[in-house]
């Protein structure tokens, strides 16, 4: 068994999530920005990302278990594959003294849903927590272990 396999587990976990409440944050900082990106001499609102995170090995249980009691140990943890944009249309409302509102006074804002991302930035810090906490057992119990040698 590796002796720090859990603790690599937890800090695959603790990046990806990192980064996900980084996403988040950037979403809840462009939720008004109207002016984003220039598509065909156009401006666009910014649009809302996403974070795709992967198991680092895609195995069913029986094959995990299997590699786990044959070599004891087991590639897990999280990656992170790619960020990709939510395809929701944007929000359009009325706002005739915007400076970017259209002909008929409709101004395009993000798909971003401030409610929304305070629910994902509050599920990204739990699971951070409970990787730090993990991280944190694993710690304790090697340190344990290294008492008991003396």
């Amino acid at each position: 068994m590796k002796l720090f396999q859990s603790m690599n587990t937890s800090a695959s976990a603790l990046t990806a999530q990192r980064l996900r409440m980084d996403v988040i944050s950037s979403n809840i900082a462009n939720a008004e920005t109207t002016r984003a990106k220039l598509v065909n001499g156009k401006w666009e609102p910014y649009t809302r990302k996403m974070v795709v995170m992967e198991p680092n090995q895609k195995q069913g249980f029986k094959q995990v278990l299997n590699s786990y009691l044959q070599e004891g140990s087991n590639n897990g943890g999280v990656k992170v594959t790619k960020i990709v944009e939510d395809q929701t249309p944007f929000k359009k409302v009325y706002q005739p003294n915007h400076p970017d509102a259209d002909e008929n006074g409709f101004v395009y804002l993000p798909n971003v849903d401030v409610l929304k991302e305070m629910v994902d930035m509050m599920s990204a810090t739990r699971a951070y927590e409970a990787n730090v906490t993990a991280l944190n057992s694993s710690k304790s119990m090697l340190t344990k272990a290294l008492e008991i040698g003396r």
